[in-house]
């Protein structure tokens, strides 16, 4: 399989039984069940996904996985930053569907042409492209966006977004964040979880959890990845990784590999991941 030019990260997966305990992104998780019934638990209700269907998982909701019926489920997903729709919304609002499941035919084109098979090579120019068409799909699927008072400064957002992915040292305070963001530090917050969907301390967990990612992909000990990602300690970060991405570090090594492979877990899966490097 040849590496994407792009930096995103896409799996495909076969799973019967279980999949995945609760956990949350701070991406969206983007995706579309190729054969079975794919369940999943979301916004307090039970949610079954099928082909033809798309599925969004809107950032930093709380969701699990597993097969809706006994011959088990073969799905795609891709996980896209709320920044990079930001690129293309430009300080709007964040596009959330209800349910997490759409019907809308223009959505489920413009998933499926971030979704080939995994082996398939996707340039740069055609992802940006397929973002711009996701995006705007992402709107009108949604809706017209909730009311809320207060305008956006998304610019202020940015700047502290930035700071926060280039892994600071030390300790980081809303206060610090207020200084590089120039703005003040409650309506920060605020811009911060509408702009991209999640809160500042957990988009800086989930950049930790990134580089921890490639830090054991490069064959470092995880207690060693933990403290140069920032983690207090091994379990600091374990306890994070798995409310990240509902499996241990350890389960999640074997999944992935140096490469993308075809492996059978403990309760049967067989899945093919495609991890982004940073």
């Amino acid at each position: 399989m040849a590496d994407d030019a792009v930096p995103f990260e896409r799996i495909e997966a076969f799973f019967a039984g279980r999949a995945y305990e609760p956990h949350r992104h701070d991406t969206y998780a983007i995706g579309q069940t190729l054969s079975g019934v794919q369940s999943f638990r979301y916004r307090g209700a039970d949610r079954s996904s099928l082909p033809g269907k798309t599925m969004v998982l809107h950032p930093d909701e709380l969701h699990d996985g597993r097969a809706g019926g006994d011959d088990g489920f073969r799905y795609r997903m891709v996980y896209i930053e709320p920044a990079a729709i930001q690129d293309v919304l430009g300080g709007r609002p964040l596009p959330f569907i209800k349910d997490g499941i759409s019907s809308d035919p223009r959505l489920f084109t413009a998933v499926r042409s971030l979704l080939p098979a995994t082996e398939a090579r996707i340039e740069m120019l055609e992802f940006d492209d397929g973002l711009f068409e996701l995006a705007h799909a992402l709107e009108a699927a949604a809706g017209e966006p909730p009311k809320r008072g207060g305008a956006l400064d998304y610019r202020a957002a940015e700047r502290a977004r930035l700071y926060l992915h280039d892994l600071p040292e030390g300790i980081v305070t809303l206060e610090t964040l207020e200084a590089i963001s120039g703005r003040d530090r409650w309506n920060l917050s605020r811009d911060f979880r509408r702009l991209f969907g999640t809160s500042p301390y957990r988009y800086l967990v989930q950049r930790r959890l990134e580089a921890v990612k490639a830090d054991l992909r490069r064959g470092a000990p995880a207690a060693e990845a933990a403290l140069d990602a920032g983690f207090a300690d091994q379990a600091h970060m374990s306890r994070h990784f798995k409310k990240a991405f509902g499996v241990p570090p350890g389960r999640w090594l074997r999944m992935t590999g140096s490469s993308p492979v075809d492996l059978e877990l403990r309760n049967g899966p067989i899945a093919r991941l495609h991890d982004r490097s940073r």
